[in-house]
């Protein structure tokens, strides 16, 4: 084993060793009721072991000798005991929590347990003459490596599963300790790589664990009790799994690119690098893929859990999938995607009864083909659908007919590849319409769990769905309503312009020769023109009206419409105050005006 360069090695665990005295000098005096509670104690044990470490270290960078080398890393084997017992003890329910269920994994406390005598058993062989200082150096980085991996895995894991309202609290030494081990993990890292401890690196050690020793004061202050409320959901027990086994993949290729180069003669090295990227590929292959997350979290729920779900993981998932649609068409697929999400499903269409139709029919898909089949409302399908708001399982039906009173399946619904999921969508006793899902990524076992998820999620995305119905609904009857109003000014002003070309038609017989006749002709005309001209105008516009809102003269306007009927022979008269001014659109209130002068006029015989 390389020794470490002695005056820094000297400096950095003389300090590391006064540190650790201070902090466990500090929990015996402030840091809470160490007799009574296990907790303190425990993290005062780990102090008091890493104390004793740093001076075994100190020791064996100053004298180099095998029994101060050997001691050094067997107490190394024991701080890491230390700090497993302290972070499972913290993870474990506590007194008040006596009928809680265990927030760590059997098979991760057991990984620690056999971690730590694995590390005593080593330096054991050494001592025997089991194992030369050769395979003693290699079996002694390999197990650093692990029991950094694991280390680290544990406060992950309590990182996670800490409340809101304790993370404060605790933050400091999850923060200390990924530093700690996070640093045995690049130290161990390298040594497998070049097959010995780098000396600079290892001389450092200490300074590392001084840098983080103030953190670890604090959150000893935060935490007098170390009585941290803790969860556990789901998604923390995933994750952990996750990097658990992620872990143990990467120290067995590791491992493997080791021995590869140990035995492989001058490509040793070249099949080693090969054999790294080869397996850190894999892993990424691995853990972006669907199928493989989906078996692990099957593997989670069935292990870890009472109940598979998180269920309030998965309802504020699932609302948030329905509420990010891009659009409102794109609401189908977003049901489809929410459902498909809780059982792993890759595929789905929904079918849909439009306002006013009987039959379903397809309005959106995921992953699946275009379907142009439709499903009469009556069918006994739909019916029984209706009735039982059952969630029809095909690979079930195809089994046990009988336990969906020998339902008939419509055969279009045969022919959708990989059909095996049906979920209605129900509004009350109604049903708004049905999701088809698709085989899922990996087997999974449909039961009462899993059928009244999906259940309620149908009835939420029903109503979703419902909502988003009747705001359409109610656009179009806005539109025809715009459409309506737009329609009485129009027929008003073709009216009134029918009516002039019909009068001018009328005196034409008698004044067609009459040059005067003819230029008020000419006028009539050209005004019916600009007329219609505006009218087009607004329909194309839409209602409103072209140009700005400013002052208008409603005596210029009243003057207009008593000429214009004068020239039909409908002499009005006007009683109007002068210098009269309104704010608004001058065509508009003219025809408004109009309108109603004209309205008047046809209520009333001619005088």
């Amino acid at each position: 084993m390389d020794t470490a360069d002695t005056p820094l090695a000297f400096w950095s665990f003389s300090l590391a060793a006064a540190g650790y005295v201070a902090l466990a000098a500090y929990l015996l005096t402030a840091g809470g009721d160490w007799r009574h509670n296990a907790r303190t104690r425990r993290i005062g044990y780990a102090a008091v072991l890493s104390a004793i470490w740093a001076l075994a270290s100190l020791l064996s960078a100053e004298a180099g000798r095998p029994l101060a080398v050997l001691s050094a890393a067997l107490l190394d084997t024991c701080r890491y005991g230390a700090w497993y017992a302290f972070l499972i003890s913290v993870l474990s329910p506590g007194p008040a929590d006596s009928g809680a269920r265990p927030r760590l994994p059997a098979m991760l406390v057991q990984a620690c347990w056999l971690m730590v005598a694995l590390g005593v058993a080593i330096q054991g062989a050494l001592l025997t003459g089991w194992l030369k200082p050769e395979e003693w150096l290699r079996a002694l980085i390999l197990h650093s490596l692990s029991s950094a991996v694991l280390g680290l895995v544990l406060v992950e894991q309590l990182f996670r599963t800490v409340s809101d309202d304790s993370i404060w609290n605790i933050k400091p030494l999850c923060l200390a300790l990924l530093f700690q081990f996070g640093f045995d993990l690049y130290l161990f890292s390298d040594a497998m790589m070049f097959s010995h401890i780098d000396p600079d690196a290892l001389a450092v050690r200490g300074f590392i664990h001084v840098i983080t020793l103030p953190l670890l004061m604090l959150s000893s202050e935060r935490s007098r009790d170390w009585t941290s409320k803790i969860r556990l959901s789901q998604k923390v027990a995933f994750h952990s799994v996750t990097l658990l086994f992620a872990g143990a993949y990467l120290l067995f290729v590791a491992g493997v690119g080791y021995y590869v180069r140990y035995f492989g003669g001058d490509w040793g090295r070249a099949f080693q690098l090969a054999l790294v990227f080869a397996g850190l590929l894999t892993l990424g292959i691995l853990l972006v893929s669907g199928s493989m997350r989906a078996k692990i979290k099957v593997l989670v729920g069935k292990h870890f859990f009472h109940y598979r779900y998180d269920y309030r993981e998965e309802w504020l998932r699932f609302t948030q999938t329905l509420t990010t649609q891009d659009s409102p068409q794109s609401m189908g697929q977003q049901v489809i995607r929410g459902l498909a999400n809780m059982v792993e499903s890759p595929a789905g269409m929904l079918c849909l009864r439009e306002a006013g139709q009987d039959n379903y029919v397809q309005t959106a898909r995921w992953n699946l083909p275009e379907c142009t089949a439709s499903e009469v409302h009556d069918s006994p399908f739909c019916q029984f659908l209706i009735s039982s708001g059952w969630v029809i399982n095909m690979e079930e039906y195809r089994c046990f007919p009988a336990r969906y009173n020998d339902l008939e399946i419509p055969g279009w619904l045969s022919e959708v590849p990989n059909a095996w999921l049906i979920v209605p969508l129900m509004v009350g006793h109604d049903m708004q319409g049905f999701v088809i899902l698709a085989s899922a990524r990996t087997p999974i076992s449909v039961n009462w769990e899993v059928n009244d998820l999906l259940r309620t999620a149908g009835c939420q995305a029903a109503s979703f769905l419902a909502k988003m119905q009747a705001t359409e609904a109610l656009l179009e009857i806005r539109k025809f309503d715009a459409f309506n109003k737009m329609s009485a000014f129009v027929v008003h002003d073709l009216k009134n312009i029918v009516t002039q070309l019909s009068l001018m038609l009328k005196n034409a017989e008698r004044h067609r020769d009459n040059p005067e006749f003819q230029q008020d002709m000419l006028m009539t005309v050209d005004h019916a023109v600009e007329r219609m001209r505006q009218l087009m105008l607004q329909l194309r516009e839409g209602a409103k009206p072209p140009g700005g809102v400013c002052g208008v003269s409603l005596d210029d306007i009243a003057q207009r419409i008593q000429k214009d009927k004068m020239k039909q022979g409908r002499p009005i008269e006007i009683d109007c105050q002068e210098h009269l001014v309104a704010r608004g659109h001058d065509e508009r209130l003219e025809r408004v005006l109009g309108h109603l002068v004209q309205n008047a006029l046809d209520a009333s015989a001619p005088s």
